[in-house]
């Protein structure tokens, strides 16, 4: 049967995603104030309290989870969240706002490209090409941006850079363990548990690497704000809008409103960061931006 279209459903898919695409900016602003683990920990937090009530309104509360679903959920919280979550506010410390969403916006490329390569899934035209088009507007902006800066200044911006690069990476392992998970569990459940299962892993690695282990004192209040809608909207709010959007959405509809995501991040680099506009930036983000809408049209025919 046709999935129908109703305005409920295009909101919970475009906000979903427009939240998820603030992560970006607002790791910057975290990155800055707070230790990285200690940080990381208390999204943790604030995202479960979020998912909790609504798994357990919305779901059988893992009474379908098989034992192989706890075992991709510690792989999920291990990579796509502890992994994740690490590298991108370390990588956005160093980079800017701007280069951040750039590379962020290559995640479906590189989740299609790693499906290919791990599942066997087949490569085409549009999959190579938006590829391609990805790496291709990456190295651009970061060439362009560094160009103007100092040597030390330059290669921060480029190791930031290739730290969210590998935040990508996570971001696609993410999304490929979700594939294994059975069809008795929702992505919701799964969430949850993967969040869960990641705090004790950030607290162990806070005492070990935060130089003020599980010190929050010393942020202003908006730095805090930033942090509370950091787990609660991005961690929690958003896989729920999400979840509920694609339950009742066509294919294309779930396809296409992945662009949100990246300008949303793109946009509030220059609100939130005050990041001065360049013309460079609209060329890298548009071949970025370009990849992207290919893989909206295969996972569109795909569906």
């Amino acid at each position: 049967m046709r999935k129908s279209l109703s305005i409920r459903t295009v909101s919970y898919l475009i906000l979903g995603m427009a939240l998820f695409g603030s992560a970006t900016p607002l790791s910057k602003i975290i990155g800055s104030a707070f230790p990285v683990f200690t940080a990381s920990f208390a999204r943790m937090v604030i995202a479960s309290s979020v998912l909790a009530p609504v798994v357990w309104l919305m779901t059988s509360r893992f009474a379908n989870a098989r034992r192989s679903d706890w075992y991709v959920m510690a792989a999920i919280a291990a990579a796509g969240m502890v992994g994740f979550t690490a590298t991108m506010l370390f990588g956005m410390r160093l980079t800017t706002g701007v280069i951040g969403s750039t590379i962020m916006s290559a995640t479906p490329a590189v989740t299609a490209t790693a499906a290919v390569i791990f599942l066997g899934a087949a490569m085409n035209w549009r999959k190579a090409g938006a590829l391609s088009l990805a790496v291709l507007g990456c190295v651009l902006i970061n060439l362009l941006q560094g160009s103007g800066e100092g040597g030390g200044n330059a290669n921060a911006l480029v190791l930031g850079a290739l730290l969210v690069a590998v935040a990508v990476c996570f971001e696609a392992a993410f999304t490929l363990l979700s594939r294994r998970l059975s069809e008795g569990i929702t992505s919701m459940e799964a969430t949850l548990g993967a969040s869960l299962m990641a705090m004790p892993l950030f607290v162990v690695l806070s005492f070990l690497f935060d130089g003020r282990p599980l010190d929050f004192t010393g942020a202003t209040s908006g730095e805090w704000a930033a942090l509370l809608f950091w787990g609660a909207a991005t961690g929690g709010l958003a896989p729920v809008l999400w979840y509920m959007g694609v339950r009742e959405a066509p294919g294309a509809m779930t396809a296409a409103s992945m662009g949100v995501m990246p300008i949303t991040a793109l946009m509030l680099s220059y609100v939130l960061l005050g990041e001065a506009f360049k013309w460079v930036h609209l060329i890298g983000f548009g071949l970025v931006f370009a990849g992207l809408v290919l893989m909206i049209i295969e996972h569109a025919e795909d569906t």
